[in-house]
């Protein structure tokens, strides 16, 4: 099923309604889904390889932990995380100051991703800096994904609330 924007981020308590997560594609609803984004946000953090080494090894303990836990929604918002890391490092590596894209978002597309009809801007020389910080969140996010209680409880989420 895909991930649901129409629900009320502001109220619902995910760990408490666990029935209304959807892993959806990729980061959908990382800055969204709560109490999971305040207890991993303060931690995530990528200006530098030592800031980003120091961030993806606290999110990764935050990830073994939910699934230590049994929160699954915990570790894919931690794998979501490690996900984000490696895109925006990525994206400030390759676009000085991270903007992608020429011109404002439109109104009506606010908080949502992509060019939505806006040319992409050249791409400044790499940042060596950047770079290697997305390369470290990459490394955390390949184990993540691919741990097999990750997996395991993925598959069990989505036996039991869709996809």
């Amino acid at each position: 099923m895909p991930f649901n924007y129409d629900l009320d981020f502001r109220t619902v308590d995910f760990r408490q309604h666990p029935e209304l997560y959807r892993v959806g594609k990729g980061e959908q609803g990382v800055l969204l889904v709560e109490p999971y984004k305040s207890e991993i946000l303060p931690h995530w953090r990528f200006r530098t390889p030592e800031i980003a080494h120091e961030s993806s090894e606290r999110i990764y303990a935050l990830f073994l932990d939910y699934l230590k836990a049994s929160d699954f929604i915990g570790a894919d918002m931690a794998r979501k995380f490690l996900q984000m890391g490696f895109t925006r490092a990525r994206r400030y590596a390759n676009h000085r100051g991270g903007k992608k894209y020429e011109g404002p978002v439109p109104a009506d597309k606010k908080g949502q991703s992509g060019a939505h009809g806006r040319a992409e801007l050249p791409r400044a020389p790499e940042d060596a800096e950047k770079a290697a910080a997305a390369a470290i969140f990459k490394r955390k996010w390949d184990e993540a994904k691919l741990h097999p209680d990750y997996v395991q409880q993925r598959a069990s989420f989505e036996a039991q609330y869709g996809r």
